[in-house]
């Protein structure tokens, strides 16, 4: 598996779609995987939505609930789950968005008879994200021209039908296609009377970390194009393993939830995992925050995390999936490192570095033999004078959160076993965190 693909909210149920090679863990045969889930965390697997067939495989794209049923495909009673999706040419000729529709919640899709449904001629032309602007009541499409470095918005009364609205872009970092993109607004600091618009793009190569990386723009949109309040390169996160994240259509409470693909296109085609290969960042809820005169993109674990937590961990206690809460002091010029030990002497370290002003995973104890960099970091602002930390570990990842989510870092790790240890190093020029708790987490509720 890889990106992940139609995120959208029915009827009760979260709906992960996926870019999926069901007859093996390469890629390939190129279908959308799926998997629902009642509460972001326990998720059950599907049969596989939308098949390549023998002319074209089936790329990234969203998934929308036509409640009007402006499409005609379904009924106001039962209205149809639209995918929008790139039809790709298997010969990599050509690339055009297409749609796909289903009547049973998402059980069985059929593809439109008059496909595709945007079309402008080109070989790269993809990954469409769709949804309802109530700025002009109308649907909204955001679809990458990758090689031109472009964002392409397109309106439309039906799904049908396609008009041209604008372009952004080139902006920001332009190393590698841009792809998976993602326009949404987003209340500043909770207040929903001030609402700013945020724009995710995905590159390959070109990330913060090399290879695959996310950045996001932050500005306005009018009805008709986006504009960015500055064109500074920032990241969603500060690690190896997160790209091609977007946010789920129609989640509850106006909840912005992202999910992302944990892992990197420098590794992924030969990651030594059997018999799957790729998986999901921890879904995260998004926010604005504003700090020191500047505005920052927050993403914390969803709060249906804390379902999960069992009992905190003493001193020599053990568990294989942790999670661990630290609070750290930034002031001065000591540095903190936590450590997290498997068997067989693996061990990854994280904390914050006081020469560089970081916050760090290095991973170099806990890796195989894949060519990676493996130390990231994250440059904490000065006005940052107490660090609070949150790390999620995982069975093969390391998901890190810190200052309201202002600093993320995803990272793969192997570390083998299943009973985890946890401790901190105070060594010369070095501290103890103000508070460390530790939580088991449980796999089921």
């Amino acid at each position: 598996m890889n990106d992940p693909n139609g995120l959208v909210y029915y009827k009760g149920k979260y709906h992960l779609f996926f870019q999926h090679n069901p007859l093996a863990n390469v890629w390939g045969n190129m279908s959308w995987g799926h998997a629902v889930s009642e509460d972001l965390i326990s998720w059950k697997e599907q049969e596989v939505a939308i098949s390549s067939d023998e002319t074209h495989a089936i790329f990234s794209g969203s998934v929308v609930v036509d409640y009007f049923n402006t499409t005609g495909f379904g009924s106001l009673e039962n209205p149809p789950m639209v995918a929008i999706y790139t039809a790709h040419k298997h010969d990599h000729s050509h690339q055009a968005q297409a749609l796909a529709y289903s009547l049973d919640e998402g059980s069985t899709w059929v593809k439109y008879a008059a496909n595709p449904v945007l079309d402008i001629g080109l070989d790269h032309f993809r990954d469409p994200k769709v949804t309802w602007d109530r700025t002009t009541e109308s649907w909204l499409m955001s679809v990458v021209k990758p090689k031109e470095k472009k964002v392409s918005f397109y309106t439309s009364n039906n799904l049908k039908e396609w008009g041209y609205l604008s372009d952004f872009g080139p902006a920001g970092v332009v190393d590698g296609d841009w792809e998976c993109p993602d326009l949404f607004p987003v209340s500043v600091d909770g207040d929903e009377n001030k609402i700013k618009w945020v724009l995710l793009i995905s590159l390959n190569p070109g990330g913060l970390t090399g290879g695959s990386g996310t950045q996001y723009f932050i500005g306005n949109w009018d009805g008709k194009e986006f504009i960015a309040d500055d064109a500074d390169p920032r990241w969603i996160d500060y690690g190896r393993d997160n790209y091609a994240g977007v946010t789920f259509n129609d989640a509850p409470n106006n909840r912005r939830i992202f999910i992302g693909w944990m892992n990197n296109w420098e590794y992924a085609h030969n990651f030594p995992s059997d018999p799957w290969r790729g998986s999901m960042t921890l879904p995260r809820e998004l926010s604005l925050i504003s700090k020191a005169g500047k505005l920052f993109l927050g993403a914390k674990p969803v709060a249906e995390l804390n379902n999960y937590l069992a009992e905190k961990l003493t001193a020599g206690s053990n568990a294989e999936l942790l999670e661990i809460k630290a609070s750290v002091s930034t002031a001065g010029d000591r540095s903190i490192k936590i450590r997290v030990t498997g068997d067989n002497g693996k061990f990854f370290e994280f904390g914050f570095d006081a020469k560089s002003k970081s916050l760090y995973v290095d991973r170099s104890h806990a890796w195989n033999e894949i060519e990676s960099t493996h130390l990231q970091s994250a440059p904490i602002m000065d006005v940052e004078q107490i660090l609070d930390i949150t790390a999620i570990i995982d069975r093969t990842s390391v998901e890190i959160f810190a200052a309201d989510g202002r600093y993320v870092l995803t990272d793969l790790i192997f570390l083998p076993g299943v009973n985890r240890g946890v401790t901190f190093e105070i060594a010369e020029g070095s501290q103890a965190p103000r508070s460390l708790e530790v939580r088991a987490i449980s796999k089921r509720r």
